[in-house]
């Protein structure tokens, strides 16, 4: 296992490692916020570009968490070099989506069966066709019952992850909320695609931050410090017998 990613993007600090499973939000504060908030001895492992990455305890079980920043390419990357360099099984997402379906709102907890994306990633693989980025089921499995367990009904299906915030269709949403998808994202299709690749286990958990439709919308400061219950069900789900 190495020390430091060929990148130099991950460079351990002494007497630190990562665990088996990685919570990533984009904001690396976010990855802060949920290191001293739910983990027992966070313990900061990298800070390179101030992409922070802690490993703690939850439950007796080690979990780490750490920042992947914005989009496809930045989030890959990490994802990539933390399950071929540094051991990592399975990483769960945790982020924030714009709903497109009339049926979410802001806060509501959305699962990430597939994602469908623009990103031409999805095209780089030596398939006759074109690969679907999936989760995996044990996980998606897992987190289902981890977020009925405490009372809350997740949103399970397909969402759109697009390497564009500001896509020039203006009717981009619209194609996509007909065709079914719950929300629209960056990042997903990304960590999906890799983790296939690597022979890897992978989820993406949303918290609806905005309406793409309804202009109903959180602060910032209620997207980086909020989704209290995204973050207790991948913390579930990290330590489930599923990524044993």
């Amino acid at each position: 296992m190495m020390t430091a990613s060929p990148s130099a993007c991950i460079e351990l600090k002494p007497g630190t490692h990562v665990a088996k499973v990685v919570l990533m939000p984009g904001d690396p504060l976010r990855a802060k916020y949920v290191a001293e908030h739910y983990l027992d001895h966070p313990v900061l492992f990298n800070d390179v570009r101030n992409m922070l990455g802690y490993t703690g305890l939850y439950k007796g079980k080690e979990v780490s968490v750490m920042g992947s920043g914005m989009g496809i390419p930045s989030f890959t990357l990490y994802a990539q070099e933390l399950f071929r360099f540094f051991g990592v099984e399975a990483i769960i997402r945790i982020g924030s989506a714009g709903a497109i379906s009339d049926d979410l709102h802001v806060r509501d907890l959305v699962i990430a069966m597939s994602s469908s994306t623009n990103s031409a990633m999805v095209t780089s693989y030596d398939l006759p066709g074109i690969l679907a980025p999936t989760a995996s089921y044990d996980l998606l499995k897992e987190a289902v019952r981890a977020a009925e367990s405490m009372g809350v009904t997740p949103r399970v299906g397909s969402v759109y992850s697009s390497d564009f915030f500001y896509h020039p269709d203006r009717n981009v949403n619209l194609k996509a909320k007909a065709l079914g998808l719950l929300a629209v994202e960056m990042e997903s299709a990304g960590l999906y695609l890799t983790a296939m690749a690597e022979g890897k286990k992978a989820l993406a958990l949303f918290q609806i931050s905005d309406h793409v439709f309804t202009g109903e919308a959180l602060n910032a400061q209620e997207r980086q410090d909020g989704f209290h219950e995204m973050m207790q069900v991948a913390l579930e789900t990290a330590v489930s017998r599923a990524i044993d």
